[in-house]
């Protein structure tokens, strides 16, 4: 049995829906075909998989020291 991902937002009307799906009492909608090329989806991986560690290997440590700096000073900015 696969829950399906379209599951309503609201915790009780999700309740209800994972309830009657393993009870038997409602049916899952057909699973859609994957339409991607596999090709396309093969080299997407392929850079991702390397991204940040390439990323890394390139940038001096200063480099990476200010990147880290910056993304702390937005993350603790107040909100105004």
């Amino acid at each position: 049995m696969k829950i399906p991902k379209n599951l309503p937002r609201d915790p009780a009307q999700r309740a209800f829906q994972i309830v009657a799906i393993a009870t038997g009492q409602a049916q899952l909608p057909p699973e859609q075909p994957d339409t991607r090329n596999p090709a396309a989806v093969a080299l997407g991986k392929l850079g991702a998989s390397k991204g940040g560690k390439a990323r890394a290997k390139v940038l001096t440590k200063t480099v990476r020291v200010k990147i880290a700096k910056k993304a702390a000073k937005a993350r603790w900015k107040k909100k105004s």
